[in-house]
């Protein structure tokens, strides 16, 4: 049973926030470097760097500078990186079959980048929307989205990746059933050690805008994803998404969009305490960024509190755009 609270004189809670050094006595969630996951995005090319207007301070990078940007994460003891490719658009076609190219953009990032910094952990995106002429995530055949046609492929996107090199491999696809057949893919080729984190929970939102900008997928896609992603009304639906996942072999999972949803994180903590991580979007990243700039709010200060909402709701990680801004933040504050 909690303890029953004295009443007011002898209960005074203000105590408990006279000072920095009380305040940081009793804090009960903290932010590290160790939380952080930065998304970046390559593209073709040799040094040079394309910013992406609806992100401030977000460039997609040729892989030479994305080499660069791997070795500022590891220097910065960001863990990990997570890599997401703008694919050309004379690539994009129906089968998306350049997602399993072992040579296509992504998978040469991912082998340069282990090859010249092997101690960052190397995330990459599962999903077909970049390589997708139509813009979705899936196999669309008379505008219907295939489920089991795009669970073959992503299981060969999967493989190519894991070839290349990558650590985590992150299906943003949800569709049924693909963490299941990505899983047997890779035991069957022996990359046992593999890691899935899957997009277990990502709903049908409206703050993806400014990362299908960075993609080159806005432009591609036709109709809209919600005959697959979720539902933003369904909260016990993503329990479901949830344990069908790690059932079918994923080692981690992921709430997206991130603080939208920090009720969905909380469930899910609480439920399974499999490591569960958030994707503080481009929405949310972009907004925080427009706010700051029109001196609506302060940044660092929004930016700061964002993130650590995401531990106070159970989150073990996040991915966001403000990672190497975060870091270096902690260690001129360490």
């Amino acid at each position: 049973m909690k303890p029953t609270l004295s009443t007011f004189p002898r209960s005074r809670p203000r105590r408990l926030r006279q000072s920095d050094a009380i305040r940081r006595l009793v804090s009960q969630n903290t932010l590290t470097v160790n939380d952080l996951i930065w998304p970046i995005f390559v593209q073709e090319g040799e040094d040079q760097e394309n910013p992406v207007a609806s992100l401030p301070h977000v460039s997609r990078l040729t892989i030479d500078l994305a080499v660069q940007a791997a070795a500022r994460a590891r220097d910065l003891g960001i863990p990990a990186i997570c890599v997401f490719p703008y694919v050309e658009p004379s690539l994009k076609t129906e089968d998306c079959r350049d997602a399993w190219n072992p040579d296509n953009l992504s998978n040469r990032a991912i082998r340069v980048i282990k090859t010249q910094i092997p101690d960052i952990a190397v995330m990459t995106d599962v999903a077909l929307d970049p390589y997708n002429i139509f813009g979705h995530d899936g196999i669309v055949r008379d505008g219907i989205i295939l489920n089991d046609e795009t669970n073959d492929a992503l299981a060969k996107m999967a493989l190519a990746q894991a070839d290349a090199g990558a650590d985590i491999l992150g299906p943003s696809d949800m569709m049924d059933g693909r963490i299941g057949a990505m899983r047997d893919a890779l035991e069957s080729a022996g990359h046992k050690d593999t890691m899935i984190m899957s997009y277990a929970a990502k709903y049908a939102s409206a703050y993806y805008g400014p990362f299908r900008d960075a993609v080159g997928a806005s432009g591609a896609l036709t109709g809209d994803k919600k005959t697959y992603q979720m539902d933003p009304a369904n909260s016990d639906e993503a329990l479901r998404m949830i344990e069908r996942d790690l059932k079918e072999g994923a080692d981690m999972v992921m709430v997206k969009p991130g603080q939208p949803y920090l009720d969905i994180c909380r469930r899910v903590k609480d439920t399974f305490g499999a490591p569960t991580f958030a994707y503080q979007v481009s929405g949310e990243y972009a907004m925080i960024e427009a706010a700051a700039a029109n001196g609506w709010i302060d940044g660092e200060k929004a930016m700061l509190e964002s993130l650590i909402a995401f531990k106070r709701a159970g989150c073990d990680g996040i991915l966001t755009y403000f990672a190497p801004r975060v870091a270096e933040y902690l260690q001129q504050t360490r």
